[in-house]
């Protein structure tokens, strides 16, 4: 299969995705083996939300239309077009441990693999096991030859050549015992933090709430942590991220809000609080559901300094366009193509993997 063929087949498949998540979608517009698959992927949703209390509606309609409006065939060839994909000279067979904490959080993985001429062995997390294969299933359908280049593991993967394994710190121990001799890259926990100078426009900072609470706040590119100015005044953010209130009504947390918040004034932390949002002092970085860590700095050095001490627990950091490599408010959920988890260049890790028989280093 030609690299072409590979693109077209992904801008198809972004092309089902965005039409898919079309209000009021035209099923003329979809060709005969993509209806079967339209009305698929509607029960493989309500499954999903079903299976996973964390995964809305909403929120997988989000993930499903953002990969929709970054499968674009111009998308696809400009990030392709800074690799020289004709190094694959020895496929290979990856390995993909996926994480399931938010909807098609390891399809960037898969896609990577895929598109660099390898096969991929998919372990799915019991979290979002529904979602992927019928990905798989359209790939599938529209070209034929990805049948013999995807499969999935119920088990433990097997017959692997290296392995990309996303997880908790934890779990990343167990990676690196089980995958050590392999080629990997092992993902650990990372999270995502903002800086705010207190100038930032009332726009911004409620479009710093998608950031924040997309997801439940429960994915790596999620803000979970600000740094202020000292003498930094929070009631301009509670107003701005207020229309964001009525995720206090989903169950799952509520009951994480309650309970942080129970044990935070058990413990006599000091808190601010605005009935759906805990924000809490901390120089840590994983916040717990429904709780913001915050951390005075001083001056634009003492910034830095933070910023580069911690850089290995930081996904993005969000800004005003003051901070080099920073995100624009409300931009985390939109990655592109060539936005690499971890800072780690997949794609050339997997360029580099199929250049010969003996493989090649670990990328942690």
């Amino acid at each position: 299969m030609t690299l072409e063929t590979r693109i077209k087949t992904f801008a198809e498949l972004g092309r089902f995705l965005r039409l898919f998540s079309m209000e009021n979608s035209d099923l003329s517009d979809f060709g005969e083996p993509q209806i079967e698959l339209y009305y698929s992927l509607m029960e493989k949703i309500s499954e999903a939300v079903h299976h996973n209390g964390w995964f809305t509606k909403e929120n997988v309609l989000f993930a499903i239309n953002q990969w929709g409006n970054t499968l674009t065939q111009e998308n696809l060839e400009n990030w392709l077009e800074n690799y020289d994909l004709s190094r694959v000279s020895k496929p290979k067979t990856v390995g993909i441990v996926m994480a399931g904490n938010v909807p098609l959080v390891g399809f960037h993985d898969f896609l990577s693999v895929l598109l660099a001429g390898h096969k991929v062995q998919v372990k799915l997390s019991s979290n979002d096991k529904l979602l992927i294969p019928l990905v798989a299933e359209f790939l599938t359908a529209y070209q034929p030859e990805f049948a013999k280049r995807i499969s999935f593991s119920a088990g433990k993967l097997e017959h692997f050549d290296a392995v990309i394994a996303t997880g908790s710190n934890n779990t990343a121990r167990y990676f690196e015992y089980y995958f050590g001799e392999k080629p990997h890259i092992i993902r650990k926990n990372r999270n995502s933090v903002a800086v705010l100078s207190g100038e930032e426009t009332e726009a911004q900072l409620t479009s710093l709430s998608e950031d924040i609470f997309r997801y439940y706040g429960l994915g790596c590119r999620n803000v979970s942590k600000l740094y202020v100015p000292e003498n930094y005044d929070f009631a301009k953010f509670f107003q701005a991220v207020f229309p964001w209130n009525t995720i206090v009504n989903h169950a799952k947390y509520a009951n994480n809000y309650d309970y942080n918040k129970a044990v935070y004034l058990m413990s006599e932390f000091k808190l601010l609080d605005n009935g759906f949002l805990l924000l809490k002092e901390n120089p840590g970085f994983g916040s717990p559901i429904a709780v913001l860590f915050y951390e005075f700095y001083k001056n634009e050095t003492d910034m830095y300094e933070l910023l580069s001490t911690n850089q290995d627990n930081i996904q993005c950091i969000v800004s005003n366009g003051s901070l080099k490599n920073s995100v624009d408010f409300g931009k985390t959920q939109f990655p592109k193509l060539w936005d690499y988890a971890d800072g780690v260049d997949t794609m050339e890790f997997l360029l580099e993997l199929g250049e010969s028989d003996e493989g090649i280093a670990k990328r942690d």
